[in-house]
C-alpha cells in the first residue's frame, strides 16, 4: 500500500496543507477510498504573501512572476519535507506528491462559443483560445523545484488537459468523491474554500455533477482584512454578532454568475477584491459585523440555491457531506444547516467518512496524482463538460530515479553490459 502526499493552497490563500495518505486498489480496478495518516499546515512566507496577492490583481511583471513561481515551488517542497520529518519517512517511501499549485488566474469556459466551434467543424486549434472561449488558467509552484528539492516524483497542473477538451477544469473534487463514495449511492458533497462547490458522486460517472456554487470565504476574508486587519473570521465570531442587510443580500444574489448553468466555475473575476471593494464603498456606513454576517449568509444561500436548482431535480438526497476551510466557520455552518434542514437535508462533515474536512482538498490532489501514475482517467467529463476521459496532470520525475549509466545491448551476442 503506497504512501502518497497531497498539497493544497486554495483560493483562500490561507496556508499550504500537506497530507500523508495511503491508497490501494479496490476489486473493481479503481482506487479505494484513501486512508488519511498525517498532516500539517504551513504558512506562506511573509516575503511572498504580498507578491502573490499582487499576482492575483495582475500587478506582477512576467519576470517577477517567474521568480515567484520557483519560490512557491520551494515553499511546497519545504511543506513536503516537514511532513516527511513529522511522519518519520524517507523520500523513497513516497510514491508521489500531488498538488495543483496556487491558482493565480482562471477563465471559465464560454459554453456557447465552444458549441459554435464544435458545430462549425472548425479545424483551427489556435482559435479555440483566440476566438472560441475555451477555458484557461495559470497556476504557480514549479514542479521541477518540488521534485528536485524533495527527491519525490511530483504530479501537478491537473486542469490544462481538461481545459483543452472543453472542460471547466474546476472544481476538481469530483474524482476523489467518485473514488470515496461510488459504492454509497448518489452522494452530494460540499467543499467550502475561497470558492464553494458542490459535487454529485455516483458509481455511474455519466450521472455525476460538479460545479461552483459561488463564493465560499473569499469575500468574507477580504472584508475582514479591509475593516479589521484580520485574515479571516475565526469561528464565524464576527458574523455571529451582526444582522443581515437584506437589500445587500438581494443585490449579491443578483450577480451575473448565477445565470450560468453547470458545469460552471468561479474565480476572483466574479467574487474577488474589486467586487468586494465595491460593496465596501457602497455600504461604507454599515458595521463590519453586519457586512460579514450578510456575506456569510450569501455563501449559505448560494449553496442552497445551487442545490435546489441543479442537484435536487436529478437526485433526492437526505445528506450533504461538507469539507474545506469554511467548515471551521461555525456561523457559516449554522446558516447552511438552517437553510437545508427544512428541506430534510442533514449537513455533516467528511470527517465521519475518514476524510478530515480541513484536509480533504489536499487528499484530493494526492488521489489525482496516484491515478496519474497509473494512467487512470481522473477527470469526470459529465461533471466538467470535457469531451473525453483523460489522464490529468504533468509528471516530473524524482532525481533519485534517474538512470545515469544506461545498460546497452550487444547486438551480436544479445547480452547487456554496463
Amino acid at each position: 500500500m503506497p504512501y502518497i502526499i497531497g498539497l493544497n493552497s486554495g483560493s483562500s490563500f490561507d496556508g499550504i496543507d500537506a497530507v500523508l495518505c495511503s491508497i490501494e486498489f479496490a476489486p473493481d480496478g479503481h482506487p479505494a477510498r484513501p486512508k488519511f495518516l498525517n498532516a500539517l499546515t504551513v504558512n506562506w512566507p511573509e516575503e511572498l504573501q504580498p507578491l502573490i496577492m499582487r499576482a492575483f490583481e495582475n500587478e506582477l511583471s512576467l519576470f517577477e512572476m517567474t521568480r515567484v513561481n520557483y519560490a512557491a515551488g520551494a515553499v511546497y517542497a519545504e511543506a513536503t519535507n516537514a511532513l516527511l520529518a513529522k511522519a518519520g519517512l524517507k523520500p523513497e517511501e513516497i510514491a508521489v506528491v500531488g498538488y495543483d499549485g496556487q491558482t493565480v488566474y482562471q477563465e471559465p469556459p464560454e459554453q456557447s462559443k465552444i458549441a459554435e466551434y464544435c458545430a462549425g467543424g472548425n479545424q483551427s486549434l489556435v482559435e479555440r483560445w483566440t476566438k472560441f472561449g475555451f477555458p484557461c488558467g495559470f497556476f504557480i509552484a514549479e514542479s521541477g523545484v518540488v521534485a528536485a528539492l524533495t527527491n519525490i516524483t511530483t504530479v501537478t497542473q491537473f486542469r490544462p488537459v481538461d481545459h483543452a477538451l472543453g472542460g471547466s477544469g474546476a472544481p476538481l473534487m469530483q474524482y476523489l468523491d467518485f473514488v470515496a463514495f461510488r459504492n454509497d449511492g448518489p452522494t452530494v458533497t460540499l467543499n467550502i474554500g475561497g470558492i464553494a462547490n458542490l459535487q454529485l458522486a455516483d458509481a455511474d460517472r455519466s450521472k455525476m455533477m460538479a460545479f461552483d456554487t459561488g463564493p465560499g470565504n473569499v469575500m468574507i476574508d477580504h472584508v475582514m482584512k479591509a475593516r479589521l486587519g484580520m485574515s479571516y473570521d475565526k469561528d464565524g465570531e464576527t458574523a455571529a454578532k451582526g444582522q443581515i442587510i437584506q437589500p445587500l443580500l438581494a443585490e449579491l444574489q443578483s450577480n451575473h454568475f448565477f445565470s450560468r448553468k453547470p458545469p460552471r466555475s468561479a474565480w476572483r473575476l466574479d467574487f474577488g477584491s474589486s467586487y468586494a471593494d465595491q460593496i465596501l464603498e457602497q455600504y461604507a456606513s454599515a458595521s463590519t459585523e453586519d457586512l460579514v454576517a450578510t456575506l456569510t449568509m450569501f455563501t449559505a444561500s448560494s449553496i442552497e440555491r445551487a442545490l435546489v436548482d441543479f442537484v435536487l431535480p436529478k437526485s433526492q438526497i437526505t445528506k450533504i457531506i461538507a469539507s474545506g476551510g469554511g467548515t471551521r466557520n461555525t456561523t457559516l455552518l449554522r446558516f447552511i444547516r438552517q437553510r437545508l434542514a427544512p428541506r430534510g437535508i442533514q449537513t455533516c462533515l467528511s470527517d465521519e467518512f475518514g476524510l478530515p474536512a480541513a484536509y480533504k482538498e489536499a487528499i484530493k490532489f494526492a488521489t489525482l496524482a496516484f491515478a496519474t501514475t497509473h494512467n487512470l482517467a481522473n477527470n469526470i467529463p459529465a461533471a466538467s463538460g470535457a469531451s473525453l476521459f483523460a489522464v490529468l496532470g504533468k509528471m516530473t520525475m524524482a532525481p533519485r530515479v534517474a538512470i545515469s549509466e544506461p545498460h546497452c545491448v550487444n547486438a551480436e551476442q544479445g547480452t547487456k553490459t554496463v
